[in-house]
């Protein structure tokens, strides 16, 4: 790779980054504003023109709050917690194709920061390491709630894993690849996997829920409970720490289900536009930007859901979050897999 790609690249990494802090920054001013949207009330409006200052207030109070450490707690893995959570969340997005590819000045420049051919795999795994924040943020405490809340989360990540494993199962396949931009490729235009894996969809959408510990599957960190669960003795940046965490992952949970069955940053009609401007290169780079905007419009689209879903459905059970997961989602799933298998091989047989 040439010094060149390389600035590119590096300068494309820099903005993901930045970009996904904003996003998680602002997200929790949305969120505040959709919630109280939905109980008719204004919701904040003090902190610069209609509260948009709000997130930058919250960040100065919890950074010049007291760093308190319980007496008995274990103080270097109650450090340690939120920045395994921190650090996981934010390694996530590095795989997911937010465009398709730039040309300037003749050189090439791929809107990803890394192509890895198992960028699912990489994804998957990644995000299963989230859960080492919460249990170890749990158990260093030396609380009884917090413990609770970090085994609630670790069996309800475990139990819900393998639902959204075998849901990803079908789509691969269909597309015969585990890289993200493969396939994102093949679901050019309108072709998008939705058509062919509404199941799966709808099963994958469940679990990123119970995965981010978002209401209705909230149960670690539930107030009525455990007075918060696996941060109860946390304050300042630290529990700032776990609450961007959550958000980051929402936007990333909302980038992959976007790629996977939303067609990424394809869009209807992106051929007709390509061929209505004569000058390639000017048509490649208006289609890619164009394919950016669709791409966080579909995931802004989709934390708004997320968001909604928390503000509108109650809390579950336990007992009711296990039954769904192991005694619905995952034979839904197995069922998803035989009825693609048996798709595929009709389609082989006729075709």
């Amino acid at each position: 790779m040439e010094s060149v790609d390389l600035l590119y690249k590096a300068i494309y990494i820099l903005a993901i980054f930045g970009i996904t802090l904003l996003i998680a920054t602002y997200s929790t001013y949305f969120e505040r504003k959709i919630a109280a949207f939905i109980q008719d009330r204004v919701g904040p409006n003090r902190a610069g023109p209609a509260g948009l200052l709000q997130p930058l207030a919250d960040a100065g109070k919890l950074f010049f709050k007291e760093d308190f450490i319980p007496a008995k707690s274990n103080k270097a893995l109650f450090i340690l917690g939120p920045g395994v959570a921190m650090l996981v969340a934010t390694m996530s997005s590095a795989v997911i194709p937010f465009g398709d590819r730039l040309i300037v000045g003749g050189h090439e420049i791929v809107l990803q920061a890394i192509e890895v051919n198992i960028g699912v795999l990489y994804i998957f795994g990644v995000v299963s390491l989230g859960v080492y924040g919460l249990m170890i943020g749990g158990w260093a405490s030396n609380n009884k709630y917090s413990l609770l809340g970090a085994i609630r989360a670790a069996s309800q990540n475990i139990s819900y894993e393998l639902a959204m494993g075998l849901s990803l199962i079908a789509v691969l396949m269909m597309t015969g690849s585990l890289s993200l931009r493969e396939i994102a490729e093949q679901q050019a235009g309108f072709n998008w996997n939705i058509w062919y894996q509404p199941l799966g969809f709808i099963i994958f959408l469940v679990c990123a829920f119970a995965e981010c510990n978002r209401t209705p599957f909230d149960l670690p960190e539930s107030e009525a409970e455990l007075i918060g669960g696996y941060h109860t003795e946390y304050g300042s940046m630290k529990l700032g720490m776990y609450l961007f965490a959550e958000y980051i992952n929402i936007f990333v949970a909302s980038a992959v289900m976007s790629t996977l069955y939303f067609g990424a940053y394809n869009f209807p009609f992106m051929e007709n536009l390509r061929q209505a401007i004569s000058d390639p290169i000017l048509a490649n780079n208006v289609v890619t930007l164009v394919g950016v905007v669709a791409m966080f419009t579909k995931i802004f689209l989709f934390i708004f859901f997320f968001m909604w879903v928390r503000w509108t459905l109650p809390r579950f059970r336990y007992d009711q979050l296990m039954k769904l997961g192991w005694k619905i989602l995952i034979p839904l799933a197995i069922l998803n897999i035989i009825l693609t298998a048996g798709g595929i091989l009709l389609k082989d047989y006729l075709f």
